[in-house]
């Protein structure tokens, strides 16, 4: 096992989670359920693996077609047009 990737996806994924809704789905769950905390870790733990697994079995079938490089050119492409879309909605609320 390479532990330089390890660590590095460690890092970004774990920078990536703070604070997102996934997180904040799951405090909302423990807070909703003070006396079942260890089913609400254990039910977020499993589905974030599941979710990674699937991220981790797309990526590597995709990129038997497509360069690493031209998939991060697509995925940041697609941030960009996330992150346009959601100022563009957030500018029509008014």
């Amino acid at each position: 096992m390479d532990l330089k990737v390890l660590a590095t996806v460690f890092g970004i994924v774990f920078l990536a989670e703070l604070g997102d809704k996934t997180q904040l789905a799951t405090l909302l769950f423990a807070a909703k359920s003070p006396g079942n905390l260890i089913a609400v870790f254990v039910g977020a733990s499993a589905a974030l693996i599941v979710a990674s697994a699937i991220g981790v079995v797309a990526g590597g079938v995709i990129s038997q077609y497509v360069s690493p490089k031209h998939l991060s050119y697509v995925a940041g492409a697609g941030f960009l047009l996330i992150g346009a879309w959601t100022i563009w909605q957030g500018a029509n609320l008014n």
